[in-house]
């Protein structure tokens, strides 16, 4: 769907990344957070037939901002009652007092030229329960109200709401409206018209004293800044990045490095977030970051991030649990998970439908509990095993010639350490490994063998 109308993304921010190349070890409890800041991303789910669409609020948590555990199995944690009855793009901010404000896009699906004035918003003391449901009337134009963001203006001791609609100049322009309570706002302001359409605002503030405002312009992501925050103040600077058709930007800072992310969510392919990183935000400069590093929650759509502490953290695990199932990335095609399709074992390119082709539940193993089977979410009676040294999926017929075929040990990555390889129990000389993306067991001895051999297990 190249070209589409100006529409509701599908960011999926993760934010203050605390280091680029921390591992969390996944397949098991989910890690603890460290001492100190932890994060939770809100988002909603789409998958490329729709399967694994939900427009509710969803909640992941990760230690470090680059690996996600889903929350509440991947489901949403609250929806919607009133409006269209579902949600795009939510938001997360943590107000002054240290509670926590809700708000996103009033839409269910993907009518773009639905009209709405209004956008919902929550309250929540810790994100596991919610209350004070509401929408707030952001204007009385004929367009919508899209991709709504709060932020703190200190200057003027309030709130802006800023957010994409079409004013009088017949494009979407990034509007903004002010409150200390998200129960009544100001009227509408145009906080940035550069002349074309532009939606999907996300905002710096107080970068070494000054302002950054990045925004989706045509397929690419576009930064402008201002030493105020003022509407009307800000002025494009940035070289334009993009993979594919890209929108939703976030900007995040490291916390630990001082490195500047800028995230992006993409529609060709759709909804597969691309990061790229900049020592100096004021260059406008971005290079790419490996995905190997980041692993989004699955089916994940144009959300946010917020840091919260460890006790937040761990409240928010035990609300609402980790999910009960993992996918396997690859460590040499880090776009490729997984999956069974035709019962026969294969990686393939995120995303894709039937996603539950791509969830295992990994359990101790038939033929050993020291290693591990991997059993298929959606066929619940099947197992990966070996058959002449390819990969099937097959019904467990209870003899020990199958037990043996479906268990492997894990040890760690032949590639890379802090990933996973796994031993095959039948052939112990061999592993687990791809060959043109078909799953198989071989000796291995070749970088290019260690390499396909390898794998993250997370979710």
């Amino acid at each position: 769907m190249n070209d589409r109308p100006l529409q509701p993304s599908r960011r999926v921010a993760l934010g203050a990344m605390a280091g680029l190349t921390a591992a969390v070890a996944l397949g098991s409890p989910a890690a603890r957070a460290a001492a100190g800041t932890a994060y939770v991303m809100g988002y909603f789910t789409e998958s490329p037939n729709f399967g694994g669409a939900d427009y509710g609020l969803h909640l992941a948590v990760s230690t470090d901002s680059l690996q996600w555990t889903p929350l509440n199995q991947n489901k949403p944690v609250v929806t919607p009652t009133g409006g269209t009855g579902g949600l795009r793009d939510p938001f997360v901010l943590r107000k002054q007092n240290g509670t926590f404000v809700v708000i996103a896009t009033d839409l269910k699906g993907t009518d773009w030229s639905l009209q709405s004035q209004y956008i919902h918003v929550w309250d929540s003391a810790d994100l596991r329960s919610f209350s004070g449901y509401r929408r707030l009337r952001l204007h009385d134009m004929a367009t919508h109200s899209w991709a709504p963001e709060a932020y703190w203006d200190a200057g003027r001791g309030q709130y802006g709401i800023i957010y994409s609609a079409v004013d009088s100049s017949g494009h979407n322009v990034i509007m903004v409206n002010y409150t200390t309570d998200f129960v009544t706002a100001s009227a509408a302001q145009v906080f940035f018209d550069p002349g074309y359409d532009v939606i999907d605002g996300d905002l710096a503030v107080g970068v070494g004293g000054v302002n950054y405002l990045y925004f989706k312009k045509d397929q690419t992501l576009v930064g402008a800044r201002s030493s105020s925050l003022n509407p009307g103040s800000f002025t494009v600077f940035s070289t334009p990045v993009a993979h594919g058709g890209t929108e939703a930007p976030i900007l995040v800072k490291s916390q630990s490095t001082g490195i500047w992310f800028l995230w992006g969510d993409t529609y060709t392919p759709n909804g597969v977030f691309y990061a790229w990183r900049s020592a100096d935000l004021a260059s406008g400069t971005w290079t790419p970051v490996d995905q190997r590093l980041y692993t989004q929650p699955l089916n994940s759509k144009h959300g946010s991030i917020q840091p919260i502490t460890t006790t937040e953290y761990d409240n928010l695990l035990a609300k609402w649990g980790a999910p009960a199932w993992n996918r396997l990335k690859s460590y040499n095609y880090p776009a490729r998970y997984v999956r069974h399709s035709d019962y026969v074992g294969r990686i393939d390119e995120y995303p894709f439908d039937p996603y539950a082709d791509a969830q295992w539940t990994l359990v101790p193993g038939l033929a050993d509990t020291a290693g591990v089977s991997f059993r298929s979410v959606n066929y619940p009676t099947r197992y990966l095993r070996q058959s002449n040294y390819q990969m099937t999926l097959a019904v467990n017929d209870g003899t020990t010639a199958f037990a043996q075929d479906a268990t492997f040990y894990r040890t760690a990555g032949l590639a890379d350490t802090s990933w996973s390889s796994f031993r095959s129990s039948s052939h112990p000389d061999r592993y687990l490994r791809h060959a043109d993306y078909v799953l198989r067991i071989d000796p291995i001895s070749t970088s290019t063998d260690k390499a396909d051999a390898t794998f993250s297990v997370g979710f």
